[in-house]
């Protein structure tokens, strides 16, 4: 009798140890289930149409995006509840072993799309043509042209970080003439009502020919004809999609994410949606150039011709 309840004993101890060392099954599959990802704001209109098409495929699945800084983006990559990030800037080796450190596992991170950082004027200014230096002489504060920066906030957005490494080069932001609005959204507004500032924005949202308030928008607004980085004359170019592709606009960035997902859940079916074709073509038709699948760009002339009578 005393050995049978010594087994039983036993038997429930392994049981008992089992279950408690058992690591928790996710909750959400590949096409089922709620994650929370955070974006940089620059991104919120092409990342909004990216969630509903991969929502209106997967009915059952949710993906709920938080819109922040690139900085606090970042910072989420340590937050329990965030699955994935989307940002500017590439994982670099040593982040990616830092963020490995403490989650246990290497992220998995690449680049989606292209995007450009755009100039915005009032309709109502004249002075619409800058080379590199006279933008640095403006973020510097040492410009002749009357025109002051406004970007989505000071400090900690993907946009002031692109000026500072990118535009001047590390050189110091000039941050008592820089006007601080809160979204992309209202950085635009504030240009269509103020002559006398300048914008930086993501093209995304105020380059999309097909999104009539952006084209409404534009009535108000002027982008800012740029150097053209790689034409052999000095000519000046804009940021549409096939200068962003070639290059030859000035102001380009990647758009990358960074996934913390060892399972094959709702993170990586929206990084294998948002790499393939479908996924792809909306950052195209957003204006922005797919880094991963290659759309033809043709201008097509259509003649009206009137039916033919049909034949009884």
């Amino acid at each position: 009798m005393t050995k049978i309840i010594f087994w039983i004993g036993l038997l429930g101890s392994a049981l008992f140890f089992s279950c408690k060392t058992q690591k928790p099954q996710p909750a959400d599959t590949s096409d089922s289930g709620t994650i929370h990802i955070s974006v940089d704001e620059t991104f919120k209109p092409i990342i909004d149409e990216q969630i509903r098409v991969f929502e209106s495929s997967w009915p059952k699945a949710k993906i709920i995006a938080h819109y922040k800084s690139e900085a606090d983006c970042w910072k989420d990559l340590l937050n329990d509840s965030i699955r994935m990030v989307i940002v500017t800037k590439r994982l670099t080796e040593g982040e990616g072993k830092y963020y490995a450190d403490s989650l246990g596992f290497y992220p998995q991170s690449g680049l989606l799309a292209y995007d450009a950082v755009t100039l915005l004027l009032n309709r109502q200014v004249k002075d619409s043509v800058f080379t590199r230096e006279e933008v640095a002489q403006m973020l510097q504060g040492t410009s002749s042209y009357p025109y002051k920066p406004v970007f989505d906030g000071v400090t900690a957005t993907s946009t002031v970080r692109y000026a500072v490494d990118s535009i001047l080069k590390g050189g110091k932001l000039n941050t008592k003439d820089i006007t601080a609005a809160r979204t992309s959204s209202d950085v635009v507004k504030y240009i269509s009502q103020n002559p006398g500032y300048i914008g930086f924005v993501g093209v995304s949202w105020i380059g999309n020919p097909e999104d009539t308030a952006q084209v409404n928008m534009l009535k108000k607004v002027r982008m800012a004809w740029l150097p053209c980085d790689s034409c052999s004359d000095s000519s000046y170019t804009k940021p549409w999609q096939e200068e962003i592709l070639t290059r030859r606009y000035p102001f380009t960035r990647g758009v990358y994410y960074v996934l913390k997902e060892n399972h094959h859940g709702l993170g990586n079916s929206m990084v294998n949606f948002m790499k393939g074709d479908r996924g792809q073509l909306i950052f195209r038709r957003g204006y922005l150039v797919p880094a991963l699948r290659f759309f033809i760009m043709r201008e097509t002339k259509l003649k009206l011709v009137k039916p033919l009578k049909q034949i009884k």
